[in-house]
């Protein structure tokens, strides 16, 4: 028998055991604000069966072992949008049912040059390249909000700044997690956290205050900015020296570019020489669209530990 709505969301949390951590935030979410609003709402007309009416609103939405199987047959069914689709062997199964991982079988060959086919490694690259503007943007709104924050806190309008700014902080999370599931494939919250309407604003600046999940969401705004450089700087330069490579016979041939000049000289790549420098170039352009979509899912997982609830 379950007697509250902590005790459910316990219970389904439990039911959850080896989810995925975005899906388990959003099912507590979601099962966490219908039961207060629909308690809420019982208790309106008759305020004395609190007990009663949870195990009716229980009874009706359904129990946290119906609920959990729910969402792990939904979440089994549709994936991220740029998540690997499913082998035939690796398909979901009607139960929801933990689904095994399939390896890549495909020769090394196929797997290497067929990168350029594969919409998760253009997501991560744009996604990469994107972080700099981004990142910059997060950085500046951070620190901004940070120092305001802290000098404001001596008067009394600091405690509502530092509320907003850190609000915001969880608003950019969510925006951030949803940008990373559409170009990189990785699973993030879809829908904010539930916030309670019957504890007062006090108490809601205390939770807000605490919880781990905003303090890491404010130090990925900061992370962002370096990473977002680095990113940017590393392949640009990939990217352009691979181009650089590959167009070696047109800039010498066609517009008598050298490959590089030490004043008063000017070296040119040799004629047996020219075949394996635009070979070099086309396989770097490949190596730097694996190396982009890696990077993507690590990025993917470091933003999974510090804007997804434990």
């Amino acid at each position: 028998m379950i007697n509250s709505i902590e005790q459910y969301l316990s219970e389904l949390k439990k039911e959850f055991a080896g989810s995925d951590r975005a899906t388990v935030q959003d099912a507590l979410s979601d099962a966490e604000e219908y039961l207060r609003t629909a308690l809420e709402n019982a208790q309106k007309g008759n305020p004395a069966s609190k007990a009663a009416a949870l195990a009716e609103i229980i009874e009706k939405y359904g129990s946290p072992k119906e609920i959990a199987a729910a969402y792990k047959e939904i979440e089994s069914r549709i994936p991220p949008a740029l998540s690997r689709p499913a082998t035939k062997e690796a398909k979901a199964p009607a139960a929801p049912v933990a689904v095994p991982v399939v390896p890549d079988t495909r020769p090394f060959y196929v797997r290497f040059f067929g990168v350029f086919a594969e919409p998760r490694a253009w997501g991560a690259l744009v996604y990469l390249l994107f972080t700099l503007g981004t990142g910059i943007a997060y950085f500046t709104w951070a620190v901004t909000g940070l120092s305001v924050s802290a000098g404001l806190l001596v008067l009394i309008v600091g405690l509502p700044i530092l509320g907003l700014f850190l609000l915001s902080a969880r608003g950019i999370a969510l925006l951030e997690g949803r940008l990373i599931e559409a170009l990189i494939g990785v699973r993030m919250p879809r829908r904010p956290l539930f916030s309670r309407r019957d504890i007062g604003w006090w108490q809601k600046f205390k939770n807000l205050f605490t919880e781990r999940q905003t303090w890491t969401a404010v130090i990925y705004m900061i992370l962002q900015m370096p990473l977002g450089i680095i990113y940017f700087t590393v392949f640009i330069t990939l990217i352009s020296f691979s181009i650089w490579l590959i167009g070696r016979p047109v800039w010498e041939l066609v517009f008598d570019f050298p490959t590089f000049v030490f004043p008063p000289y000017a070296y040119y790549t040799p004629a047996w020489a020219m075949p394996f420098v635009v070979i070099g170039g086309i396989l770097l352009l490949f190596a730097s669209m694996h190396l982009a979509k890696f990077a993507g899912k690590m990025h993917g997982m470091m933003a999974k530990v510090m804007l997804v609830r434990e």
